[in-house]
Formats: C-alpha cells, sequence, structure tokens
C-alpha cells in the first residue's frame, strides 16, 4: 500500500479515505445505485454517495475486528447506465405501483415488463462485476440501493460455493412473489433466490417484523431452506432474561459453513436509520447486529460475499443515515476478514 497515515484525518476520496485502487484492494465494493421498485420511500438509490461520503469520518482501528483497512478497501466507480437504467425503470414503475400491480390493463403490464426487462439487465450487471472480482480473489459486497439489487453478487456467490447460507438481516421477509406483478422487487428477493438459486441450501433471517400470509405461508411450506427469526419472538426470550448472545449463537448455529450476508439497513432500529425506504418500530441494535456478525466470525464460517442495502440519506442534508450505513459497511468487512483468517489486532 502506498505510504498512508490511518490516524490522520481523510485526505483521499476513496471509501473510508482509502488510496486503494480495486486492483489492491482485497476488498472490492459495487455500487448498485438503484430503487425501481420501492414502494414506500425513495431515496435508496442515493445510499451509495450518502455511504461513501460519511465514510471518511469513520476512524480505521475497530476494537472488535482490529485494522480491516490494511487488507485494502476500494468502491468501483459509480455506473452511470445503472442510473439511468433506474430512472427509466422508476418512470415505468410508478403507475404500477400506484395501481397496486398491472392487473388486466396492458398497458401497465407492459410497463411492468420494461421494469422486469431492466431489474434483468441489472442483475447481469452485478453478476458479472462480481464474478469479475471473485475471480481476482476479492471479497465482494455490493452498496444498494434497494434490496433487490445484490440478487447478481448472490447468484455470483452460490455458483462459487454450492451449499451457500444466507444471513439475511431485515424488517421484512421479502418472500413476496413478484410484488405488485414486478418480478424483481426489493420486497421479492429472497423469494426468488429460493426459486433461482438452488445452490443456496438456506437462508436464515434476522429481525423480521412485517411480513404477510403469503411468506407465512412459505415459511412454513420451507422448513430446511427458511429459517425465520422474528422479532416478536427474540424480544419476548430476551425480555424472559435470555441473552442475546445465546440467542445469536442458535441463529449463527442454523447457517452453512460458508456464508453471504445480506443486510437490509432497516433491520436495525429505525431510529438508526430513519429515512429507509420502509422503517419499522423494533429491531437490532447496534451491539445487537455487531454482535451477530462477530459470532459468525468465531464460529469458523466463512464469510464469502455480503450486501448492505436501504440506505437513504435524509433529503434535508443530515448524514446521520450515511453514517450509520459506513459503520455498519465498516463492521460487515471487518468481519467478514477476519472470519477468512485475518485477525482483529487492536483488542487486548
Amino acid at each position: 500500500m502506498r505510504s498512508f497515515d490511518p490516524s490522520a484525518a481523510a485526505g483521499h476520496p476513496g471509501i473510508f479515505g482509502l488510496p486503494h485502487t480495486p486492483e489492491e484492494a482485497g476488498v472490492v465494493l459495487v455500487p448498485a445505485p438503484w430503487e425501481a421498485t420501492v414502494s414506500y420511500g425513495s431515496g435508496a438509490a442515493n445510499g451509495p454517495t450518502a455511504i461513501l461520503a460519511a465514510s471518511r469520518q469513520v476512524d480505521l482501528l475497530d476494537r472488535e475486528t482490529g485494522r480491516p483497512y490494511e487488507a485494502g478497501i476500494a468502491m468501483l466507480g459509480f455506473p452511470s447506465d445503472v442510473r439511468a437504467w433506474n430512472d427509466e425503470a422508476r418512470v415505468l414503475a410508478r403507475p404500477v405501483i400506484e395501481a397496486g400491480g398491472p392487473g388486466d390493463d396492458p398497458v401497465l403490464q407492459q410497463a411492468a415488463d420494461g421494469v422486469n426487462e431492466l431489474g434483468a439487465r441489472l442483475n447481469g450487471w452485478v453478476r458479472d462485476q462480481a464474478t469479475r472480482w471473485l475471480e481476482a480473489g476479492k471479497l465482494v459486497g455490493v452498496v444498494g440501493g434497494d434490496h433487490s439489487a445484490p440478487f447478481g453478487a448472490m447468484a455470483a456467490a452460490a455458483e462459487r460455493h454450492p451449499g451457500l447460507g444466507i444471513l439475511h438481516v431485515d424488517a421484512h421477509a421479502d418472500l413476496r412473489q413478484a410484488y405488485q406483478g414486478l418480478r424483481w422487487s426489493h420486497a421479492s428477493i429472497m423469494y426468488n433466490v429460493l426459486q433461482e438459486l438452488p445452490e443456496v441450501a438456506r437462508i436464515v433471517q434476522v429481525g423480521v417484523r412485517d411480513y404477510c400470509d403469503e411468506e407465512d405461508l412459505l415459511i412454513r411450506a420451507h422448513p430446511d431452506r427458511l429459517r425465520t427469526f422474528f422479532d416478536a419472538d427474540l424480544r419476548h426470550q430476551l425480555l424472559d432474561g435470555e441473552s442475546w448472545n445465546r440467542l445469536a449463537g442458535r441463529i449463527v448455529a442454523e447457517l452453512p459453513r460458508e456464508v453471504y450476508v445480506s443486510f437490509d439497513i432497516d433491520g436495525l432500529d429505525p431510529a438508526l436509520c430513519p429515512h429507509t425506504g420502509t422503517p419499522v418500530l423494533g429491531g437490532l441494535s447496534f451491539p445487537e447486529a455487531t454482535a451477530l456478525l462477530r459470532l459468525v466470525a468465531q464460529s469458523g464460517r466463512r464469510i464469502v460475499g455480503f450486501d448492505l442495502s436501504e440506505v437513504a440519506p435524509d433529503p434535508a442534508g443530515s448524514e446521520w443515515d450515511g453514517n450509520v450505513g459506513a459503520r455498519v459497511l465498516y463492521k460487515i468487512i471487518g468481519f467478514a476478514l477476519r472470519s477468512r483468517g485475518r485477525p482483529a489486532t487492536s483488542s487486548a
């Protein structure tokens, strides 16, 4: 690594103020400015920009994970074509979403088909990017964007790691089939994983507190591939005196040896991410989320990929959401590196 003082104020425009190129870095981040199907609040397409800006305020020495920056972390440039696809898809999707789906309207169905085609194009682009850098030996993460954006990265990871498990932190189950007639909806990504990625052996969901009958039936129908730890159940056990570490240990025990972490920021308490598109009361605290990640790394499981989605900046200009997103991202990277054999070096 070129001359760099990790204790100085960030003087480089790279993620976390780091000077690495993707070729130099051990960790490559793929920004996906996409929110074509969001059905409530918007702004997630600006999440990668907000996280990048706020990341330069994150101190690089971490008590739990050591010095993740030493592995090298680089974010790819922002893809103008993806943003153009997003803008086109948003225009097409808006009347479909407002109608609750295309129904029997041929005009709305044509619009939905256009959104689906653009979503498939995004999936192919993300998969190509992830595959390229995985083949170069990098740890790859996607920074969204809404939660539909990382599907291509999940596909690339699953292809390389049959039997993969997905640790899914989210307020929502994301198991709706073609929500509002949109196949690649942000509310459908885990349904699409179940249907399209047989290499994924199990999805372990944590923090879910908004779900529907359709999703409940799917969870009950697939007990081997879906383990859902509902937020209400976890809270009851905590209120009865159970420790979070024991609960998190049971969650981790359900995961296969190789893990992809899919972290929707609305899995956290919405006080930490107030501008995310679909906030829901409840959720994990920051220490609870990081303890869960720590236990994955300590268990001997290996994190082979990850994403962070649904960070939406405050329209009024506050960097709070971006700040939280950047700190969650640094923790995910740090624990992923620990799971791959890079020890923490800051703690006693």
